[in-house]
């Protein structure tokens, strides 16, 4: 269910010349950022949940996310070329599932990693704050790829459509609106950086850890199978 060949295409689209840029400018800001406040506040945990939770995981994950999972296969249906990758001898879920696997690569390497190091600039991983996070954006990029990549298959507005969800519903309604909250995968993935890290640190998320253990995995599951459908009528049409 995975083709190298189908990976290296991915990899190359994503980490092209103008999509690389956008997903190294938010992981460098928030390094930035963190750098900034350790030598302006010093080791603070609140600060550092405020920070990894206030900025990396309630816009930055999400956003490269956006450029990761429609990136994977948006363009390609955008300008034609998926008519030459549907003509080879490749399983319409392979695809996905393969594109998927980069997507999710790409978004783990590109907000796991300096969530991480961020973590450890702000306050030394003290209370286990940078690990919890990190584990966050880790299950964050799971369920964003494969979000993402659905919207690229189906529609021609997925950065559109992707970008009002990271920073409209994300980041806006997801932390400001108590009913939209159940529905957000941060606060998902917050619930599994509430039980990692050490108790009465800040992290906090208005749903259970095995409630979202269990959306996480459905939203997962159902958007990659979705895509695939999707992308199983798109070669019909094409052969018609």
């Amino acid at each position: 269910m995975y083709d190298p060949t189908v990976a290296r295409l991915t990899y190359r689209a994503l980490l092209g010349r103008r999509r690389a840029l956008i997903l190294f400018i938010l992981p460098a800001l928030l390094l930035v950022i963190a750098v900034a406040v350790r030598l302006l506040v010093g080791a603070d945990d609140e600060t550092t949940v405020n920070v990894l939770g206030g900025f990396a995981l309630a816009t930055m994950v999400p956003l490269i996310g956006v450029v990761a999972g429609t990136g994977a296969i948006g363009p390609e249906i955008d300008d034609g070329s998926i008519v030459y990758l549907l003509a080879k001898p490749v399983k319409r879920p392979t695809i996905i599932l393969t594109k998927l696997v980069v997507a999710v690569a790409v978004t783990m390497a590109f907000s796991g990693i300096p969530m991480l190091i961020a973590g450890f600039v702000l306050n030394g991983n003290s209370q286990q704050i940078a690990v919890a996070f990190t584990v966050a954006a880790v299950v964050a990029s799971i369920a964003y790829s494969a979000v993402f990549l659905l919207l690229g298959t189906v529609s021609r507005n997925a950065v559109v459509f992707g970008l009002i969800y990271a920073l409209i519903w994300e980041s806006l309604f997801g932390n400001l609106v108590p009913g939209a909250r159940t529905l957000s995968i941060q606060q998902w993935a917050l619930a599994l950086a509430e039980k990692t890290a050490a108790p009465d640190v800040g992290i906090t998320s208005d749903v259970g850890l095995v409630t979202a253990a269990i959306l996480l995995a459905v939203v997962t599951v159902a958007g990659t199978w979705y895509a695939g459908q999707k992308l199983r009528t798109l070669t019909l049409a094409g052969e018609e």
